[in-house]
C-alpha cells in the first residue's frame, strides 16, 4: 500500500524516512490525535513549509500520510472505505496550517463532500511546535445554512474528546432520519437538480415534471435543489458550493441518486462522481431508463437499447456508478486489450447489429403502408405530448384495449385500428409514443422506424391536455418536434381533452386560443364534435 501521498520532490532521505513514521504510527481511537504525533506533524511541517496530513481510520491506525504545499493538501481517494446512504466515510482528516488559519472553506467542504468522520486542522507557532487545533463535522438534520458544526478550539493537551463515541452518535442520528425518510421497498430515493440560466417558473415546471417522470420509472422524489446562475459551471454544471450542500442533503434524506435535469456531458458526470458518491444520471438516461422498462415489442427494445448504448458510449471513461442504470451486458477482459476498450468496441459492434435490425424493421414497415395505401383507407396518427390522453382517446374511438395509464410514455409501442365513421367513411388511426420537451436526440433516431408512421400520416390528430397548467408550452414542444421531423406541412386537427377538469370558462378560451375541438377521451358521448371534424377532413382530401 502506497505509504506517502503527494509531492514529495526535493525532499531528502531523513524527511522521507520521518513521513514514513508518521505512517506506522498507531493512536488511541477515543484521541482526536495524539499529543506526540500531533508535536511530530507540526515540526516535520514547519520544517518543510508544506501542509502535512493524515487520514485515521476509527481503530487509531493511519491509512494515509499527505504531503502538501504551503497552502493546502490533496486528499487522496478513498474509494476503498465505505459510503453508505446514512453513514460516514470510517476515517478523519488532520492536517496542519499555517499562519494560525483555521478551518478553510475548502476543508469544510472537503468534511461534507467526502462525508468524513471529522476535519481537523492544526496551526503551529512560529518555532513549529503546535499551537491550536480547529476541528468540525457534519451536522445531521437539515440545516441549509451551516450542515456541520465547528466546534470549540482545542490545545495540544485537550484531544481526548471522545470522538469515537462522538462519531457514532452522528451516525446513529444519520441512522434514525434516514430510517424515517425509508422509500418504498424496491423504489431508490433521489434529489432532483436544475441549473438554469431561464426564468424561474420555466425551471420549477420542468422540474415538476422531471418529479413526475420519476414517479413513472419508480422513484421517489426526496428534494428539489434549484440553483439560477448566470453560466452553468463547465465542470461541474453546478456551482462547487452547492454541490457540497447537495452531498449534506443526500445523506440526511438517506438519498443515493441524483438526477439533473439538464443533460450532462461525460466530463461533468466524471468530475461530480468524482466529487460525491453519489449516482449520477440526467434528464436523458432517466427517459431512456424508463424506455426500458416499458418497451414490450422487439421493435421497441431495440430502439431503446440503440439508444442506450449511443448515450452510454462516450461515457464509458466514467465511474460505473454513473453508468448502473443502463441495461446490456457489455463487459468482460481479453488478451492484448483493457477492459475499457472492450467495452468501446463491443458496444459499437452492438449498435452496428442494432441499426441492421432496425434498418429490417422499417424495411417491414415500408411494406405495410405499402400495403395500406394500395387499400386506399386514409391514415389518421393521433400525436401529443406524453400523458396527453392519446391511448384513451383511441380505446374510446375504437372499443380497444391499448394499455392507458396516468403516466409519462404509457405507450411506446405504436397501435393501429380500423375505424369506421358516419357517412361509411373507414380509416386507419395510430396511436404513437408521446412527445415531450428535450427528447433525447438519440432515441428520436433510435424510434425513427416508428416515427415514420407519422410520415404516411394523412392527418394528424394532436391530442393536448388542457387541464395541464404547461399545456402551452407543450403544444409548443410537440410543434417544435413535428418541425424538426419536416412533418408540419401534414394537415392537423387539435383535440383539446380533459375537459372535465377546468371549468368551462376556461374550456370556452381554449378553444378560441388554441382553434381547437373540447373532448374527454374517456366519454364518447364528448367526441361526435371530433368524429364529425375529422370525417369532414378526410371527406376533403377525397379519397
Amino acid at each position: 500500500m502506497k505509504q506517502i501521498w503527494g509531492n514529495t520532490k526535493g525532499l531528502k532521505p531523513d524527511q522521507l524516512r520521518r513521513l514514513e513514521n508518521l505512517y506506522r504510527r498507531r493512536i488511541q481511537p477515543a484521541v482526536l490525535i495524539s499529543p506526540e504525533l500531533v508535536r511530530d506533524m507540526a515540526q516535520l511541517s514547519h520544517e518543510l513549509q508544506r501542509q502535512i496530513g493524515l487520514i485515521i481510520d476509527r481503530k487509531g491506525r493511519i491509512t494515509h500520510t499527505i504531503v502538501g504545499d504551503s497552502q493546502s493538501i490533496l486528499i487522496p481517494s478513498l474509494e476503498a472505505y465505505r459510503m453508505d446512504p446514512g453513514r460516514l466515510r470510517g476515517v478523519r482528516c488532520v492536517h496542519t496550517h499555517f499562519k494560525q488559519e483555521p478551518l478553510t472553506q475548502d476543508d469544510l467542504t472537503d468534511l461534507a463532500l467526502l462525508q468524513l468522520d471529522l476535519m481537523a486542522a492544526v496551526t503551529m507557532t512560529d518555532e513549529g511546535l503546535p499551537h491550536r487545533i480547529h476541528w468540525a463535522h457534519i451536522l445531521p438534520g437539515r440545516v441549509e445554512l451551516r450542515p456541520y458544526q465547528i466546534r470549540e478550539v482545542l490545545t495540544p493537551h485537550q484531544l481526548d474528546v471522545d470522538c469515537l463515541n462522538l462519531i457514532l452518535a452522528l451516525e446513529r442520528e444519520l441512522s434514525a432520519i434516514r430510517a424515517s425518510k425509508e422509500p418504498v421497498a424496491g423504489r431508490e430515493r433521489a434529489l432532483l437538480v436544475s441549473i438554469t440560466t431561464a426564468a424561474r417558473k420555466k425551471a420549477r415546471d420542468s422540474l415538476a415534471e422531471l418529479a413526475e417522470l420519476c414517479r413513472t420509472g419508480g422513484i421517489e422524489v426526496a428534494d428539489t435543489i434549484l440553483q439560477q446562475r448566470k453560466f452553468p459551471d463547465p465542470r461541474f454544471l453546478i456551482g462547487r458550493g452547492k454541490l457540497k450542500e447537495i452531498a449534506i442533503s443526500a445523506m440526511q434524506l438517506g438519498v443515493g441518486l441524483l438526477i439533473f435535469d439538464q443533460e450532462l456531458n461525460p466530463s461533468q458526470i466524471r468530475s461530480i462522481t468524482n466529487q460525491i458518491e453519489l449516482k449520477v444520471i440526467d434528464r436523458t438516461q432517466l427517459i431512456l431508463d424508463i424506455f426500458a422498462q416499458r418497451a414490450q415489442s422487439r421493435e421497441g427494445k431495440l430502439q431503446v437499447e440503440l439508444a442506450q448504448l449511443k448515450y452510454m458510449l462516450p461515457r464509458l471513461v466514467t465511474k460505473n456508478t454513473a453508468m448502473s442504470r443502463l441495461t446490456g451486458g457489455i463487459g468482460g477482459r481479453g488478451p492484448g486489450e483493457t477492459k475499457l476498450e472492450i467495452n468501446r468496441r463491443r458496444a459499437r459492434d452492438k449498435i452496428n447489429q442494432l441499426e441492421k435490425a432496425l434498418r429490417q424493421v422499417q424495411k417491414q414497415r415500408h411494406q405495410q403502408r405499402s400495403k395500406r395505401s394500395q387499400k386506399g383507407l386514409p391514415v389518421i396518427s393521433i400525436i401529443g405530448y406524453t400523458n396527453a390522453g392519446k391511448s384513451t382517446l383511441l380505446n374510446t374511438l375504437t372499443r380497444s384495449q391499448v394499455l392507458a395509464e396516468s403516466r409519462l410514455f404509457a405507450t411506446l409501442d405504436p397501435s393501429s385500428r380500423r375505424l369506421r365513421f358516419p357517412r361509411d367513411v373507414e380509416v386507419i388511426i395510430t396511436d404513437t409514443v408521446g412527445f415531450i420537451e428535450n427528447l433525447p436526440k438519440d432515441l428520436i433516431v433510435a424510434f425513427r422506424a416508428t416515427l415514420e408512421e407519422l410520415e404516411s400520416a394523412d392527418l394528424l390528430l394532436h391530442i393536448i391536455d388542457i387541464s395541464n397548467p404547461r399545456h402551452p408550452e407543450q403544444i409548443r414542444s410537440v410543434e417544435r418536434i413535428l418541425s424538426d421531423l419536416n412533418l408540419n406541412q401534414i394537415p392537423q386537427i387539435r383535440g383539446l381533452n380533459k375537459i372535465d377538469r377546468v371549468p368551462p370558462a376556461f374550456v370556452d378560451q381554449c378553444i378560441e386560443r388554441w382553434d381547437g375541438i373540447a373532448l374527454c377521451a374517456r366519454d364518447k358521448n364528448t367526441l361526435t364534435p371530433l368524429i364529425e371534424a375529422v370525417t369532414h377532413a378526410v371527406e376533403k382530401q377525397q379519397f
